[in-house]
């Protein structure tokens, strides 16, 4: 881009704004009108100048580089093209425009450019507002298990059941991307009939539950959260449907040739549930062949309902006869071995099967919550039929049960009752319950006035739907009694009653999911579980590496969540949190066993600080044999900066790799300058790269690192601003100048994932209310939460059809 007007397209932007002002100034201001137009023309001239200066060189009606023209837009009535208004304004926050190497204003008229531009479209947007409803919100198969959970009290596998979830705009619960098929409708059906028989405990079929442990998990440690004194195996929750025997069997890592993995001799094997004892296998000599092995199978009466059970190797001193720092921490990883044998066996799997000879057992949560009455006589069974189904039914359609509504459950009831007893009719009528559109789908209702009332009529939803948004924005999951009684005597919006409920929310254990499944996604989390390393380049990564680095993401951010701190901290937190493993990773000294704890970082740790230190994000941004300095910068772009980088063009020429047999290696610094050397390359990667360059210090694992391919890292770069940096430190606090733009951009996220659908470019002004009122008082994450929960966008909607079209920014 030339900072010249070579295209004679404009002429002077100072002759512009002189002329501006003195129209102005000479303008007959015979009323007060006139004279409030006199200082926003001025506002709007000076606006229109420093766009002719910096920007219509490129973005003009010729070149319309990125697709965009700023020519002949009338910035005094920015309001009337709000969407381009919006994309100048998110390019100025991030400090990507103008591009590097090219002029740019001074730090004063940049802020003045962008805070005018803001005024003008936040005024625009509250005279003429927009609410976008979601439309029918199917729930995910994690809201789905929640509210099982919630409304049974049991666990289910939602994988057992229903699909995968489709996601859009980062989150798997926008309504858009929740379709419906006829098999899906299927799945719903056949899981409402399943989960009323597990749940009631009318299901005595024999079925075997495996759970697998991940093939490169390493169990030379105790693993966090198990009995003291074992070492590796797993621990699982398992729900056992009735009363009855049930079989338990085992299998161990076996190599190829079908060995074990270790040495088995004195190796002991125990099975508990509930703390309980029930058998110890020795390994060296009653190890199964394979899952159909049940030579080895354990038989035990367990009475039904949900038990913890834990299968581990008794402890023992692991030290080999050879030097133990020649192993590395993969278990099946071994020097010069890259598939050799681990010093100690491990578990493949535990099964779990039965019940057999199943009885309907007299206690369980499900059934208790259940059962709330038991009839005596024949007279008394309708009554309490009619109780047992109408709160299940309020419970899970989330608001009171219409007449319509509960005679067509207890007409379900009444013929499972004339097929066999007064438990099979409860039984029928929850299976209606758990299939019913009601309990499947969020929907919200357009009242009378607003259909009636033409094109662009807004309204509020009730208090009950606004519980409904609420519950599920904070635990994925359906209202509890205290928040469902609120709303139905209407008091939800009563002063300061969203506040109390917003915290007590939070606080509740069920805002748990909030922290897994929005951090989850937002963060990528979720894709952890999918990396994979080569194991001959990162012989120390495996899945226990892979679940420590998930987990110190996830607490760094519930820190920031239950301590209520400045959401900043995020990207500059001088603590994390580390188990031994991950200290030693990190090189973290004085932290020992599996437990999780928060550690301080010295300055020999700065380059730790924040987000953009912690393994989880270097891994997921990495490839499998290579980082990825490209995927890295773009990561920084969209989740701080909030920017997201165009796809590359069609013919893009391949990122050329090193070749063992070719020259000596050149470092991926070195790859990436060849690989731009393409103008149609170099636009992009000059927004990424130095970014990414920054955080080489880490290998493709995370591994803080001063060399590649045998050479000095070269870690400096710069932003587009023209900022300066050297290493991941640098980096950091030249991104903290930012950091306003970083709240935007996670309110930004946060409002998309409690609306469950995208922010368009009609919502920005909310984003910006939201993100300026928590600015004002420290950045604290409960002011995000509470400003996206009191905002029309969440408490309002709009006629369907008559919403502004769909758009992204």
């Amino acid at each position: 881009m030339k900072s010249c007007f070579s295209c004679g397209i404009v002429g002077s932007s100072a002759g512009l704004l002189l002329a501006l002002v003195t129209m102005a100034l000479v303008t007959p201001s015979g009323t007060r009108l006139q004279a409030a137009q006199a200082p926003a023309a001025q506002e709007a001239g000076r606006e229109r100048a420093v766009l002719d200066e910096y920007c219509v060189s490129c973005h003009n009606d010729k070149a319309k580089t990125g697709g965009l023209s700023l020519q002949g837009l009338d910035v005094a009535r920015i309001g009337e093209h709000a969407e381009i208004g919006e994309k100048i304004v998110r390019k100025l926050r991030a400090g990507m425009m103008p591009p590097p190497d090219m002029k740019r204003p001074d730090a004063a008229t940049y802020d003045f450019l962008a805070s005018s531009l803001e005024k003008r479209l936040d005024l625009a947007a509250a005279a003429k507002p927009t609410f976008t409803p979601p439309g029918p919100h199917r729930l995910n198969r994690r809201e789905y298990a929640n509210a099982i959970h919630d409304l049974l009290g049991m666990e289910v596998d939602p994988a057992t059941f229903l699909p995968v979830d489709d996601t859009s705009d980062g989150f798997d619960n926008i309504a858009g991307a929740l379709g419906t098929s006829p098999a899906l409708v299927e799945s719903y059906v056949s899981a409402a009939a399943k989960i009323s028989r597990l749940a009631l405990g009318h299901e005595f079929s024999t079925v075997q539950k495996s759970y697998v442990v991940p093939s490169d998990y390493s169990q030379t440690r105790q693993v966090e959260g198990m009995s003291f004194g074992t070492r590796g195996g797993l621990e699982v929750h398992h729900f056992f449907p009735a009363d009855g025997t049930y079989a338990f069997n085992w299998t161990p890592v076996r190599s190829n040739a079908g060995g074990l993995h270790g040495d088995a001799a004195g190796e002991q094997l125990e099975l508990t549930v509930d703390g309980i004892r029930l058998h110890v296998w020795s390994v060296e000599k009653e190890a199964p062949r394979n899952a159909s092995d049940t030579k080895y199978e354990v038989r035990v009466p367990v009475r039904a309902g949900l038990r913890t059970v834990e299968l581990a190797f008794i402890g023992r001193n692991l030290i080999p006869s050879d030097d133990f720092n020649k192993y590395f921490d993969r278990a099946f990883h071994l020097p010069g071995n890259v598939n050799g044998f681990t010093f100690v066996p491990h578990v493949n799997a535990l099964l779990i099967t039965g019940p057999y000879d199943g009885l309907r057992p007299e206690h369980t949560g499900p059934r208790d919550l259940i059962l709330l009455c038991h009839p005596a006589s024949a007279a008394e069974e309708a009554p309490c039929a009619r109780k047992i189904l109408s709160g299940l039914a309020a419970k899970a359609f989330r608001r009171p049960v219409t007449a319509s509504s509960l005679e067509a459950v207890l007409a379900e009831y009444d013929a499972g009752r004339k097929e066999s007893d007064f438990e099979a009719g409860i039984e029928r009528g929850l299976q209606m319950i758990l299939s019913d559109p009601e309990f499947i789908y969020r929907t919200e209702a357009v009242p009378a006035v607003a259909r009636n009332s033409g094109p662009a009529q807004s309204y509020t939803i009730s208090d009950i739907e606004l519980a409904s948004r609420l519950s599920f924005f904070l635990w994925s999951s359906i209202p509890d009694e205290e928040l469902r009684t609120i709303a139905t005597q209407g008091r939800l919006r009563s002063p300061g009653m969203l506040e109390k409920q917003v915290k007590r929310m939070l606080a509740d254990p069920r805002s748990q999911e909030f922290m897994s499944n929005f951090a989850g996604q937002w963060l990528q989390l979720r894709n952890l579980q999918s990396v994979t390393r080569v194991d001959d380049i990162f012989p120390n990564f495996d899945d226990n590496l892979r679940q420590d680095f998930r987990t110190e993401t996830q607490m760094l951010f519930e820190s920031v969540v239950r301590e209520d701190r400045n959401v900043v901290d995020m990207l500059n937190a001088d603590y994390t949190f580390v188990d031994e493993r991950l200290a030693k990773y990190y090189g973290i000294p004085g932290v020992y066993g599996s437990r999780f704890r928060r550690v301080q970082l010295g300055p020999e740790l700065d380059m730790r600080r924040g987000l953009l230190g912690q393994g989880s994000m270097l891994t997921v941004t990495s490839n499998a044999d290579r980082t990825s300095p490209v995927r890295r910068g773009k990561w920084v772009l969209i989740n701080i900066l909030g920017v997201i980088p165009p796809d590359p063009p069609p013919g893009v020429p391949a990122f050329k790799e090193n070749n063992s047999r070719g020259p000596a290696p050149a470092t991926m610094r070195d790859r990436m300058e060849q690989h731009r050397i393409s103008a149609t390359c170099a636009s992009c990667h000059k927004m990424m790269d130095p970014i990414g360059f920054a955080l080489e210090a880490f290998d493709a694992a995370g591994a803080y690192r001063t060399t590649d391919a045998g050479r000095k890292l070269d870690l400096t770069g710069s932003l587009v601003d023209g900022t300066k940096f050297n290493g991941p430190a640098e980096l950091r606090q030249a991104l903290l100048r930012y950091s306003p733009r970083f709240v935007e951009t996670l309110t930004e996220r946060l409002f998309t994932y409690a609306l469950g659908r995208g922010v368009k470019f009609y919502d920005m002004p909310a984003v910006r209310k939201v993100a300026a009122n928590a600015r004002a008082h420290d950045n604290r994450f409960s002011l995000l939460i509470l400003g996206i929960v009191e905002s029309q966008e969440f408490q309002r909607n709009q006629v369907p059809g008559n919403a502004v079209a769909d758009s992204r920014h």
